[in-house]
């Protein structure tokens, strides 16, 4: 069988050659049916283009990088989801780089893109230096950051606010009449870590409470289910158990969750136990897990349109941060509803009843 030619795609999808030639390079130029049907001859006729020559010709490919801190992390195979459904329904194939959260291996990455010539660049960098990502900027290659707020009016973000995630979690907890939490937090450098923090603290002073007492902040070298089954196994052997914790992720207080089930400790009965991020583990564990929920998949979704949106039209486009309001989810582990006082706290004190879950709101910062 021989090649194929764009003419012959064009004759059989009735548009001309240059309408096929925007719906390969520049398909959000191309009405959706006019798309639509172009890409049905394409399939019909088995048509390939000749990638390396059309990326000489433009200067790019049709690819875009995403750099995310923790592939086997739920939350970043759900954001890196949504990325590629809305970059392949543009007609960009996306490229995955896992940086560990290390600045080396996160360079390694972003060279890797700009070898590839990627179009632009999605990533949840690993700490607050952004000289790299500037530096792809003056090649022409576009930056949204993902889960990360920019701080800069010239450059795109999407993200969660998670310091008011942090204050809805320990204000939940406090409500259920707790008075000493740890927080099992990841490491130090990792910004939502802090913000979720801070947030907590924020409760507490809400609450006319003294963070110094009330509050234990224990660091994890990692923010895994492994490092979280060893912090509970710390806490168990020095006999200094909180009435609740509350962990910087689902997969730190799953594996929290492990630890103390093991050991005999009841969860909720001995300890409230809390997450962030609500993946789709936290409602199947053993105990279901309250946590924060973050619209991972959503985030992927509109980080991928703006850097899409930018890649089309750089000089029209305008640079916005767009912030997701995070959502208190309830479940067994704090004592979820129908619960009795009795059998939710140790120390049998009142719990209010669960708050109904609030809808994402979304707000936009210019």
């Amino acid at each position: 069988m021989g090649t194929v030619s764009i003419k012959e795609v064009a004759r059989l999808a009735r548009v001309s050659p240059g309408t096929v030639s925007n719906v390969l390079n520049r398909p959000e130029r191309v009405a959706p049916t006019t798309r639509e049907r172009v890409r049905q001859a394409i399939r019909e006729l088995g048509f390939v283009r000749h990638g390396s020559a059309s990326t000489l010709r433009a200067g790019h490919s049709r690819t875009i990088g995403l750099s995310v801190m923790d592939i086997g992390n739920p939350f970043f195979t759900d954001v890196a989801a949504g990325a590629e459904d809305v970059a392949s329904d543009l007609g960009y194939a996306v490229i995955l780089g896992n940086s560990a959260g290390t600045r080396s291996k996160e360079e390694r990455n972003l060279l890797v893109f700009a070898e590839q010539r990627v179009r632009g660049v999605l990533i949840t960098p690993s700490d607050e230096a952004l000289g790299p990502l500037d530096g792809l900027r003056e090649r022409g290659i576009s930056v949204v950051l993902v889960d990360h707020p920019a701080h800069r009016p010239d450059l795109c973000s999407v993200t969660v606010d998670d310091v008011a995630g942090g204050r809805l979690a320990v204000a939940h907890l406090l409500d259920l009449g707790v008075r000493r939490i740890g927080y099992l937090t990841g490491p130090r450098t990792i910004r939502q870590c802090l913000d979720r923090g801070r947030g907590a603290g924020q409760a507490l002073a809400a609450a006319g409470l003294d963070p110094e007492t009330v509050l234990e902040t224990m660091e994890a070298p990692a923010m895994t289910a492994r490092a979280g089954q060893e912090a509970a196994e710390r806490l168990i052997a020095s006999g200094r158990l909180p009435e609740a914790i509350f962990c910087a992720n689902d997969l730190l207080a799953l594996g929290v969750l492990r630890g103390l089930l093991q050991a005999g400790v009841g969860v909720p009965g001995d300890v409230a136990l809390m997450g962030y991020d609500d993946i789709d583990f936290a409602a199947a564990s053993a105990v279901s897990l309250s946590s924060v929920r973050q619209p991972t998949y959503r985030l992927g979704q509109i980080a991928a349109e703006l850097l899409l949106e930018e890649c089309g039209d750089p000089g029209a486009h305008a640079h916005r941060q767009i912030v997701f309001q995070p959502e208190l989810v309830v479940r067994e582990s704090t004592g979820g509803p129908g619960r009795t006082a009795a059998t939710t706290r140790r120390r049998a004190l009142t719990c209010s009843p669960a708050p109904k879950p609030r809808d994402s709101t979304l707000k936009e910062i210019r």
